[in-house]
């Protein structure tokens, strides 16, 4: 009789362990859905926030702003705060309308770093011309150009008087202008106060250009001077045509 009772308590007891075990998972359960559903801040944006915007005139223009979501559903790293330390940080990229904002989007951006973008395959040079030479501040980001070089031909290159003479060509017809001084294509905001970036007045021109072209342009700045013109969509150049001293007057 002893063995039996004892072996109902010990049945008892163990029952009564797992009763509490499954209060326990139970609430335990409980409560982690409560926390994955507890409400958390987030940045949605709402427009295009472009490049080099601060993330403090992001929030105060509405170009991204602020909503809850359940936490299982925050992004990992996600922005869930602008204060005095991340309003001044700068988007490194454009930000998509309908982004979450994560906090690496952010970051600083050095005093007097300019992002610029260049075309896939192409590679960028930079050209020192002179204000006329660049037809003066009209020569600007997204502009195409002709160059021109005038150069002293190699002696015996060509024949005749001419050869002793500078000639002018057309050295490439249709540039792409991707900045000019501090002002690029994209632009990106002063790190300091958020202003975008002033139009330049200094007369440093780059281009984007294939690499077997660009050659051609870095040779023409290492030997002659390079001279710039505006160019209109339907431009046709002369690639052939040869000005000298001695044929400048002719038709």
């Amino acid at each position: 009789m002893g063995r039996r009772i004892m072996a109902v308590l010990a049945a008892v007891v163990v029952g009564l362990i797992g009763v509490a075990a499954v209060l326990l998972y139970a609430s335990g359960a409980d409560a982690r859905a409560v926390a994955e559903q507890r409400p958390q801040t987030v940045f949605v944006a709402q427009e295009l926030v472009p490049l080099g915007t601060s993330a403090a005139d992001a929030v105060a223009k509405g170009l991204m702003v602020s909503t809850q979501i359940a936490a299982k559903g925050v992004p990992a790293g996600a922005l869930t705060k602008v204060d005095d330390a991340t309003g001044k940080l700068v988007a490194l990229t454009d930000i998509a309308p309908g982004e979450f904002v994560v906090a690496s989007r952010f970051g600083v951006t050095p005093l007097g770093q300019k992002a610029i973008q260049v075309p896939p395959g192409q590679v960028a040079i930079s050209v020192s011309l002179s204000d006329p030479a660049r037809v003066g501040a009209f020569v600007t980001p997204g502009s195409r150009i002709v160059i021109y070089d005038t150069f002293t031909p190699v002696a015996g290159a060509t024949a005749g008087a001419a050869a002793a003479t500078k000639q002018t060509r057309v050295l490439l017809d249709d540039v792409l202008v991707i900045a000019v001084g501090s002002t690029s294509l994209t632009p990106v905001a002063n790190a300091t106060s958020g202003a975008p970036a002033q139009a330049a007045t200094g007369a440093l021109v780059t281009v984007a250009l294939p690499p077997r072209t660009a050659a051609k342009l870095v040779h023409g700045i290492q030997t002659g001077t390079l001279y710039a013109a505006l160019r209109g969509s339907d431009t046709k150049t002369d690639l052939g045509q040869v000005v000298s001293d001695s044929t400048l007057f002719n038709n």
